[in-house]
C-alpha cells in the first residue's frame, strides 16, 4: 500500500469517526483529524486514526443509542420530563446488570410474540415466562452478594463443572447426546444454565493463585464434560470465550484452559451430532420469517438484545472490558450455534435453560460501571485492567 493511499485511508477513517460522533464529542473528531494529518509518517497516521476509531466509536454508538431511545420514548413522556428521561437512561447505562435485565425482558417478550405467531402450545409460553420470573428472582436475591464472590470461591466453579460432567455421564440421552437433566417433567440443559456465568466469572480474574488453579481446573473439567455429552455448540462457545480471555490476559492458567478446551472441542467435532431439530427450539432464526415477517423481526431484534450489555459495558466501563468482551462472545456464540445447527435459540425460542443462564451470567458482571470495588483498586494485590487489556498488579503493603 503506497504512502498516499495510507494517508487517504487515514483521513477517511477520521471522517467516519467524526460523522459517527454526537455533537458533544464532535470537537474530539476534528482534533483527531488534525492530529492525524500532522503525523509525518503515513503508516503511523493510519495506525493512530484506527486506534482512535476503536477507542471512541463504542462511546459514540452508545451515546447515539441513548439519544435514539429517548427519542423513541418521548411521545410517551411529557416534554418537561425529557431531561429526566435522559438522566434515567444515562443512569441505567451505568448499571450493567440492569441493562441486561431490560434486554432479557425485551428478548423474552419478543420471543413470546414469535411463539404466539408460530402457534406454539400455550404451556411453552408459560414455561418461558416462569423461567424469566425465576431468573429475575435469582438476579435480585443474589445481586446483593459480593460481586467478586464467584472467582474467590473457585470451588463453586469446580462444583458447577462437576454438574456438567455428571450430566454427560448419567444425564438424559437423546440420539446419543446426554445434555439434559430431568426435573420432574422438565428437561434442563445445565451447559446453557451454568457455562455462561462460569466464563464471565472467570474473566473477572482471581486474586489468589489457589483460586486461579481451581478456576483452571473447573474450565478443564468443563471441556471434558462437553466432550463427553457431546455438546459441540457450548464447546465452541467455551473455546471462543477462552480465546478472547487469552488475548486480553495472556497468562499460563488461561493458556492451559484454552488448550484443554480446544481438545474438547476437537472431540465434539469428531463425534456424530445427529439430533433432529425440535420445533420452536431449534432453527428459529432461519425459520421465523417463514412464519410471519413480524415473527422474524421479533426474533432478530430479540437475539440482538442479548449482546447489548456487552456493548454498553465496553463503552461505559473500560476497567472491566474483558468481562464484557467474554459476555458478548458467549452469547453471540450461542446465537451463532443456533443459526448454524440444531441447537437451542436463546430466550426468543422455547426453553428455560438459556433464560436462567442469561440471568446467572448477568450476576458475574459488575453491579456498577467504573465502581472502585469492581476495578479492584481499593484492595491490595488485585489486578486492574488497562486499556491494552492486561492486568497490572497493585503492590500495596497490607495495613
Amino acid at each position: 500500500m503506497s504512502g498516499g493511499l495510507r494517508r487517504r485511508l487515514a483521513d477517511a477513517v477520521c471522517r467516519v469517526l467524526q460523522a459517527a460522533l454526537p455533537d458533544t464529542l464532535r470537537d474530539w473528531g476534528r482534533a483527531i483529524r488534525h492530529e492525524t494529518a500532522a503525523i509525518p509518517d503515513a503508516t503511523r497516521a493510519l495506525a493512530f486514526a484506527l486506534g482512535s476509531l476503536c477507542g471512541l466509536l463504542p462511546q459514540a454508538l452508545a451515546a447515539r443509542a441513548r439519544a435514539a431511545a429517548a427519542s423513541a420514548l418521548s411521545p410517551f413522556v411529557p416534554h418537561t420530563g425529557s431531561r429526566h428521561l435522559m438522566t434515567l437512561i444515562t443512569t441505567l447505562a451505568g448499571r450493567p446488570r440492569a441493562v441486561g435485565l431490560c434486554c432479557a425482558t425485551g428478548a423474552v417478550a419478543l420471543g413470546l410474540v414469535y411463539l404466539t405467531l408460530a402457534g406454539a402450545p400455550p404451556r411453552y409460553l408459560a414455561l418461558n415466562l416462569g423461567a424469566w420470573t425465576l431468573g429475575v428472582t435469582l438476579l435480585c436475591a443474589l445481586g446483593s452478594l459480593p460481586s467478586r464472590g464467584w472467582q474467590r470461591h473457585g470451588a463453586l466453579l469446580v462444583a458447577m463443572a462437576a454438574i456438567l460432567l455428571a450430566t454427560g455421564l448419567i444425564g438424559s440421552s437423546v440420539a446419543g447426546a446426554a445434555r439434559w437433566l430431568r426435573l420432574g417433567g422438565l428437561a434442563l440443559q445445565p451447559s446453557l444454565v451454568l457455562l455462561p456465568g462460569m466464563l464471565v466469572a472467570s474473566a473477572r480474574g482471581a486474586d489468589r493463585l489457589a483460586a486461579a488453579g481451581l478456576t483452571t481446573a473447573a474450565l478443564g473439567l468443563t471441556a471434558l464434560a462437553l466432550a463427553i455429552q457431546p455438546d459441540r455448540a457450548m464447546a465452541g462457545v467455551l473455546v471462543a470465550a477462552l480465546g478472547v480471555l487469552a488475548l486480553r490476559r495472556p497468562q499460563p492458567p488461561v493458556a492451559a484452559a484454552l488448550a484443554v478446551g480446544l481438545g474438547g472441542f476437537a472431540v465434539t467435532l469428531l463425534r456424530a451430532d445427529a439430533l433432529p431439530a425440535v420445533p420452536f427450539v431449534d432453527q428459529v432464526l432461519s425459520g421465523a420469517f417463514a412464519v410471519h415477517p413480524l415473527a422474524g423481526l421479533a426474533v432478530l431484534i430479540g437475539a440482538g438484545l442479548l449482546v447489548v450489555p456487552a456493548l454498553v459495558g465496553w463503552a461505559r466501563d473500560p476497567a472491566n472490558r474483558t468481562s464484557y468482551a467474554v459476555f458478548g462472545v458467549v452469547w453471540a456464540g450461542v446465537i451463532a450455534a443456533a443459526a448454524l445447527g440444531n441447537y437451542p435459540t436463546p430466550l426468543v425460542g422455547y426453553g428455560g435453560s438459556a433464560i436462567l443462564g442469561y440471568a446467572l451470567s448477568l450476576l458475574a458482571l459488575p453491579r456498577r460501571a467504573g465502581a472502585a470495588e469492581e476495578a479492584g483498586a481499593s484492595r491490595p494485590g488485585q489486578t486492574v485492567e488497562t486499556r491494552g487489556g492486561r492486568g497490572a498488579n497493585l503492590l500495596h503493603k497490607p495495613a
